[in-house]
């Protein structure tokens, strides 16, 4: 069915009042409804695709002769059910303008020219990947909203225009040049400004690649293996391409400008791998063919400190890397080399060793500046006061920085007079300024002992006179030993007190048998030794001595009863008085009879004193000599009974007293053994 013929059976649908206008007012309404104004750009490419579209519009015609039959088959039944008045002929004229058949007709092949046109040029932005412009119309969370001049907007995923910080690179009515990748299913199009980006350098990129021209790109972020570098796309930075040693920190390198190699394309993919280890090769290789060149043997050289470990430091020399071990840093001692250097400084070494070979080079720094030690002796003269700077504390004592290289030892027992500090870390501490006395220098050993007590008042110089010997003084028991306690006197001074200047009379086998630690005793001086630092006291000295008392009140040929205390193969220990021992020999324990009398401990005997030893504390004692001769009492005793039996038995003796005068030792015996024959 053509056209015309659906326009005349439906007389109520379409009226052409007026045959010279050339558009019907529905029609036109559908249309602005269906369609945007087509650009200049469009109605060009419009031009172009129009005999290729002439089949698409024959197409929607026949369609249309379908929808007549059915469109005048409900024109009809509308009419039978339309009132009287709706079909009034004056009243439809005047309210509704006359299209012309041929003019329906044109309009709506224009339409469908439009429409095809646009999605014409659609499929082909979409298949052929041409770069287009657009403008930002608006930034979401998601995307960014362009005009790309189709009858539906672009959108650039937000994630492609993001900074190294994070931020759009674009805001509203900023041109972008975008790819049309395809349309949305919920409307609008994906568009893509990496895609655009990628056409628009790819070209540049391939001539980078094959010249090896190093490109400047921004890291943008990390990733899994390494970093996005845009160089105008985002192309991928492995790990190891980074550096030429590995590196640990990536996050470091976000955000700064780096100078790449590109060394993979993937046009298909859109796949860029670039390397910065390459260019660094390349100059590290330049560099060392000239530092190799001019590397000598006790040449000074200027490098920057690349690493730092804990037995030395790495310097760059210009392509090549020298150790400066710890020992060649410092004259003086290091406990770490970031005491003297740190990574990235600038120094000055001299080249100790080369190995041409191996390539590696003995770096020192020392050796840029005399030996301290050569002259030591004549700077630091013994006697000569120093200050200098507290290193390090030991539990022997303190190191001490006279100068750069120079270092002494102030030992634990040169700090303080006191005999009773526990640790140095008492006194000083590291970085403390202190004051100091040269006691010895040995520039050999590179060695100086130091002192701190020198310079203070010696309270043992003037001990002497303080404590003469004799004095009694007070003090507290500060330590108990196994030969003697120590009883201090004053702050710093203590004395000793032996385990034999205890007690006169007991045998103490340790001191805690008589003093207690922490208590207050009284002693006397018993010697003072200033330059050793001795102070000897005694206790027992402050009771009499009872060695004394008994050589006072005995003499040779007394007989004492006494009992034994301890027994040895040349005779046996006897206590005589308290306190007081004598030594009775094996050959002195007999009787009468020369029988050995058996001297078990603890028994009891008579003894006769036979010598005596005052300085010495020496008493001999004799059993013999006691059967020998009577005692004293024995002869008193003798005298008074003798004298009577002489009146009646020798009545030739005139009295008692010639009778005593004349008593012998032989008459002793004889009396004695009359008295045994009478028991």
């Amino acid at each position: 069915m053509k056209l015309g013929a659906w326009s005349n059976a439906n007389p109520m649908t379409v009226d052409v009042p007026n045959p010279d206008q050339t558009e019907s007012k529905p029609l036109t309404t559908e249309l602005e409804t269906l369609a945007p104004e087509a650009t200049a750009e469009q109605a060009e490419l419009s031009s172009e695709l129009t005999p290729t579209t002439q089949e698409p519009v024959e197409e929607a015609a026949a369609t249309l002769d379908g929808v007549s039959a059915s469109s005048e088959e409900r024109t009809a039944s509308s009419r039978l059910e339309d009132p009287p008045e709706a079909t009034s002929g004056d009243s439809v004229a005047e309210a509704e303008p006359d299209y012309d058949a041929a003019d329906f007709a044109a309009a709506l092949a224009n339409f469908d020219r439009e429409q095809a046109a646009e999605t014409a040029a659609a499929a082909n932005l979409t298949t052929e990947e041409v770069v287009v412009t657009g403008t930002v119309v608006k930034i979401t969370d998601k995307h960014v909203v362009i005009d790309i001049g189709l009858k539906s907007e672009g959108l650039i995923p937000l994630e492609q225009v993001l900074d190294h910080e994070g931020n759009p690179k674009f805001a509203a009515g900023d041109s972008v040049e975008v790819v049309v990748e395809r349309e949305e299913p919920e409307g609008g199009y994906l568009v893509s400004y990496e895609k655009a980006l990628r056409h628009k350098i790819w070209d540049k990129l391939e001539k980078a690649a094959n010249d090896k021209t190093p490109v400047k790109g921004m890291v943008v972020s990390r990733v899994k293996g390494g970093l996005t570098v845009d160089i105008g796309i985002k192309a991928f930075l492995p790990g190891s391409q980074i550096e030429v040693r590995p590196v640990r920190n990536l996050d470091g390198y976000i955000g700064t400008e780096i100078e790449v190699r590109v060394i993979k394309l993937n046009k298909k993919r859109g796949n860029v791998v670039i390397s910065r280890k390459e260019i660094l090769e390349e100059e590290q290789n330049a560099k060392k063919a000239v530092t190799l060149s001019s590397l000598e043997e006790g040449s000074v050289l200027t490098g920057t400190v690349k690493n730092l470990t804990d037995y030395g430091a790495f310097v760059d020399l210009g392509g090549l890397d020298g150790l400066l071990h710890i020992t060649d840093m410092s004259w003086g001692r290091l406990t770490h080399p970031r005491d003297l250097v740190n990574v990235g400084d600038e120094i000055q070494v001299k080249v100790l060793k080369f190995d041409k070979e191996k390539q590696r080079v003995s770096l020192g720094f020392k050796q840029l500046t005399p030996d301290p030690w050569l002259d030591a002796t004549e700077r630091y003269p013994i006697g000569a006061q120093v200050r200098g700077r507290v290193l390090s504390v030991t539990d022997y004592g303190a190191f001490v920085e006279l100068e750069q290289g120079i270092e002494g030892l102030v030992h634990v027992s040169e700090m303080t007079w006191s005999k009773r500090m526990k640790h140095p870390s008492k006194m000083v501490k590291p970085g403390d300024e202190v004051d100091t006395i040269i006691l010895s220098v040995n520039p050999n050993d590179r060695r100086i002992s130091l002192g701190m007590k020198q310079l203070q008042e010696n309270p043992w110089e003037q001990l002497e006179d303080k404590y003469p010997i004799g004095a009694i003084i007070e003090g507290r028991v500060r330590n108990l030993t196994d030969f003697g306690a120590f009883i201090e006197i004053e702050d710093g001074i203590d004395g000793l007190v032996h385990v034999s200047n205890l007690s006169w009379t007991k045998r103490i086998k340790h001191p805690s048998e008589v003093l207690k630690k922490g208590e207050k005793v009284k002693a006397i001086v018993l010697g003072v030794e200033p330059e050793n630092r001795r102070l000897s006291l005694g206790v027992k000295q402050l009771q009499p001595d009872v060695w004394d008392t008994f050589f006072a009140q005995h003499r040779i040929g007394d007989v004492i009863k006494g009992k034994v205390l301890r027994t040895a193969q040349f005779g046996a220990f006897v206590e005589i008085a308290e306190g007081v021992e004598g030594l009775c020999h094996v050959s002195e324990a007999v009787d009468k009879n020369n029988v050995a009398v058996k001297m078990d401990v603890d028994t009891e005997h008579e003894f006769k004193i036979v010598k005596m030893n005052q300085e010495e504390k020496k008493v001999g004692l004799s059993i013999r000599a006691v059967g020998e001769e009577a005692s004293r009492a024995e002869v008193e005793s003798y005298k008074e009974r003798g004298g009577e039996k002489g009146h009646k038995d020798q009545k030739d003796h005139k009295s008692s007293s010639s009778s005593s005068s004349s008593t012998t030792l032989g008459d002793l015996i004889n009396w004695k053994r009359s008295e045994r024959e009478g028991e």
